[in-house]
């Protein structure tokens, strides 16, 4: 039994301690799962904290990167409602009060919006409020009358500030104050209407709507309505008003109405004040305005009164810009040309016509009258209208000033006049070349003569394809002072007036046309003495006090005042009148702006335009200069080398040359006491016969005031040989190339050297050996000479009268010449019928 009961006592023993291990390890798996269980907690846990702060983070991002993009879209987008509210509202219509100031409205554009105060937003600087009244609407206001009262006065300061004087007629209906609520427009003279007026003064808008055809100005009627208004309007009444709120607008009458309701209708814009100097406003929805303040009333009463005195000296003339035509180049001149010249003193353009009934202008009065205004005026506005391929100018001044120089670059502005072929300022004393301009409209008209004949031919034989004649750009030639080149009793005035007769006489039908300008009546009596000229300029524009130019029973420049002008197209006969104000054409900052836009927009091939400046003095030009050192002998060698002596005065500035050929005669003699013009000749005639191929030069300087200029000289051909007083021979040595002796004062080598002069000036061409010598006198020269001229082919004389020319001159007595500073007379007896007058190169000055 024992045994039994330990054996049992050890089984249960062994089965609790069984027992105890299993819930032993049970519990340690419980305790591992419940650790697993709270570490995948907390990670869970961890996790969600992670997530959330992500969450944040990313929440936090977006919401910034949401107001930045709404603070950047609202700023863009206020931008852009800003600049279209400058664009809206320009000037006196949109400036605040303390920077306001009446302004021009632009010709021809619709007057804009109007402001009333500011509009805000989150962050946003304040945008302007904006509410429409001239040509679009009607306004009608709702709130406190004195709030009202002051907003209505900022918008009557405004609309008048910001048009012309007298485009807008006030009139204002206030029975209760008689007035006084607008008291500070009494300047104006507004129309004031009182207590049983009103039904008059509706009858009469509709009348003016009923008849008016076109708007010519505006009318601005302010009704500030009582109780008592407003109680006994009658059903006429109301009648007459909504007919004016229907089509008022359309004919120029606006209304802004406080105190009286108008009917529903898209042309009247309520403004409602909603609490203290808030308002809305029907056309910005649920957008609030923060009402300016009023406008000082002292500022109102000063506008008011600069505004009267303006109306008491009628409209101010055109501006410059306003003579300016919507589009650019956009006229053809294949029927004539037409631009306006100013205004009318109703403010109408006045139009000047140039074309078969108007071929040619003539342009008087005296000192001061306006006479270059008028031209730049003129030439201006035909700029704009029509394009280099419909117009070319071609300007001549011989004032003393240089009116034409602002249509040519010039080293402070690079632009020119696309139109402009050729200017010339400062010819008083170069009418040598208005009559180079005259003699090229005479080719230039031959050669349009011609292919209008080639085609008349064409066409009448039939030809298909031919040619239809092409279209030419019209050419107006405007010279300024013309009696300067008529005025002389000399060749060159008869020959100019043949030319300006053949070209008003046959340029008409070839399109082109003449503007003569000029100041005393003498000039006028220039053309009266001639009556087949005159009678080809039927324009006449009399500027104020003018004689001759008018007919003599037209009185009408005698009368009109400064700045303005008579044009008359029916040669100066009293009836056909016209009288125009000018505007300034004087602003070269306006003008300038003008010329550089037509510049930029000049067709592809235009060219720079010539300018021949009577004051400058041309350098010698690159090309006639040589390179380096003169070319070997082994170079080819030219048959007839030519010298260049200066710059001839035509119109292509073109170098006047020498030919040295293997002929008799074929030297130059400098004549006169100018010794720098003297050595420029000389230097420009070697300098250029070196560039054009293999020479040898002797350089032989008996002048001490010309070392300086030969040794400049030398110094840009150094193979030359130098001689002066000490070693001077004329036996040049052998060479195989041409052979120049370039002389300075040669009448100083004295008798014995004469021989050897003489035989060198004689025999040396055909050898290839010429001379090209300075001597201070003709009498000089006949010593050198023994009396016989003959070796000498060729002189240029510079201060040397024209009497003592005659024994070099073809013609007795010698050429009409008179010396003038840096002009020459050239003359080649192999080549001229007669002298012709040139501009010595500066060549020595440039390489001081």
């Amino acid at each position: 039994m024992g045994s039994h009961r330990n054996a049992l006592v050890a089984a249960i023993r062994q089965e609790l301690a069984e027992a105890r291990g299993t819930a032993r390890a049970v519990l340690a798996a419980a305790e591992s799962a419940r650790g697993e269980a709270e570490q995948r907690r907390r990670l869970v846990r961890e996790a969600y904290a992670t997530c959330l702060s992500r969450l944040a983070e990313a929440r936090e991002a977006t919401r910034a990167d949401i107001e930045d993009r709404y603070r950047g879209e609202a700023t863009r987008l206020a931008g852009h409602l800003r600049g279209l509210a400058t664009v809206s509202a320009t000037g006196a219509a949109g400036a605040p009060w303390k920077l306001w100031a009446p302004s021009e409205p632009t010709p021809g554009r619709s007057p804009g919006l109007l402001r009333i105060g500011t509009i805000s937003f989150d962050g946003a600087a304040p945008l302007p409020g904006l509410v429409p009244l001239l040509d679009v609407a009607h306004l009608h206001l709702s709130g406190p009358p004195a709030i009202l009262d002051e907003v209505i006065s900022g918008l009557l300061l405004r609309a008048l500030g910001s048009t012309r004087p007298g485009e807008v007629e006030l009139t204002v209906y206030d029975p209760e104050r008689l007035g006084g609520t607008l008291g500070a427009f009494a300047p104006l003279g507004p129309r004031i209407v009182g207590p049983g007026g009103l039904t008059a003064l509706l009858d009469e808008m509709v009348e003016h709507i009923c008849s008016a055809a076109v708007r010519e100005s505006w009318r601005l009627v302010v009704l500030l309505a009582d109780r008592a208004t407003t109680d006994e309007m009658t059903r006429a009444q109301r009648a007459q008003l909504d007919r004016i709120v229907r089509t008022g607008v359309g004919r120029g009458v606006h209304l802004v109405v406080r105190g009286l309701e108008l009917e529903d209708h898209s042309a009247v814009e309520r403004i409602v004040v909603v609490r203290d100097r808030v308002a809305t406003c029907a056309s910005l929805g649920r957008l609030e305005i923060q009402l300016d303040p009023p406008p000082p009333a002292e500022r109102i009463a000063a506008f008011c009164r600069e505004t009267a005195g303006r109306l008491c000296e009628g409209p101010p003339p055109a501006r410059l810009a306003d003579l300016e035509p919507a589009r650019t180049w956009a006229e053809s001149s294949r029927y004539g040309l037409i631009a306006p010249i100013g205004d009318s003193t109703d403010s109408c353009l006045v139009e000047v016509p140039l074309g078969e009934d108007t071929p040619h202008a003539l342009i008087g009065g005296p000192a001061e009258s306006g006479k270059t205004n008028l031209i730049h005026t003129w030439l201006g506005s035909l700029a704009t209208r029509y394009g280099p391929e419909e117009l070319a100018l071609y300007l001549l001044d011989f004032t003393e000033g240089e009116s034409f120089a602002r249509y040519v670059p010039g080293p402070r502005d690079p632009s020119w006049l696309p139109q402009v072929r050729l200017t010339g300022v400062n010819v008083s004393g170069d009418r040598e070349f208005g009559l180079a301009m005259l003699r090229h409209l005479g080719e230039e008209l031959r050669t349009r003569a011609q292919a209008a004949k080639r085609h008349d031919t064409d066409r009448l034989s039939g030809l298909r394809g031919a040619d239809p004649g092409g279209h030419w750009p019209r050419i107006v030639a405007v010279i300024d002072e013309f009696p300067a080149l008529l005025g002389g009793r000399d060749g060159l005035a008869d020959e100019a007036a043949e030319l300006l007769e053949d070209l008003a006489r046959r340029g008409r039908p070839q399109g082109i046309h003449l503007i003569l300008a000029c100041q005393e009546v003498s000039g006028i009596q220039v053309l009266w003495g001639r009556p087949g000229l005159i009678a080809q300029f039927t324009l006449r524009i009399a500027l104020p006090k003018a004689r001759r130019v008018l007919a003599d029973d037209n009185l009408a420049a005698s009368v009109i005042p400064r700045h303005h002008a008579v044009v008359n197209p029916e040669s100066g006969l009293a009836g056909a009148n016209r009288v125009v104000r000018l505007p300034d054409a004087g602003d070269r900052t306006a003008w300038r702006a003008v010329q550089r836009r037509l510049w930029r927009s000049r067709p592809s091939g235009c060219e720079e335009p010539r300018l021949f400046d009577g004051n400058a003095v041309p350098r010698l030009p690159s090309a006639y200069r040589p390179s380096g050192r003169v070319p070997s002998a082994d170079a080819p060698v030219g048959s007839s080398p030519g010298a260049v002596l200066g710059e001839r005065i035509d119109v292509a500035a073109h170098p006047a040359r020498l030919r040295l050929g293997r002929m008799p005669g074929r030297n130059l003699a400098v004549l006169g006491t100018r010794t720098d013009e003297a050595c420029d000749v000389l230097a420009a005639a070697a300098l250029s016969l070196a560039a054009q191929g293999p020479a040898h030069f002797s350089i032989v300087c008996l002048e001490p005031a010309a070392e300086r200029a030969a040794a400049r000289l030398v110094a840009e051909l150094p193979a030359a040989d130098w001689y002066d007083s000490s070693d001077v021979h004329f036996g040049p040595p052998a060479s195989d190339v041409p052979r120049y002796v370039i002389g300075y004062g040669l009448d100083a080598a004295g008798p014995p050297h004469r021989p050897a002069l003489r035989t060198l000036l004689t025999d040396g061409p055909e050898q290839r050996i010429h001379v090209l010598g300075w001597w201070r006198g003709v009498n000089r020269l006949r010593d050198d000479l023994g009396g016989r001229f003959d070796p000498i082919g060729a002189w240029v004389a510079l201060d040397v009268h024209g009497s003592e020319l005659a024994p070099l001159h073809p013609q007795p007595g010698g050429p009409l010449w008179y010396p003038r500073p840096r002009r020459a007379l050239f003359f080649d007896r192999s080549v001229h019928r007669t002298p012709e007058v040139i501009i010595p190169y500066e060549v020595n000055s440039d390489h001081t």
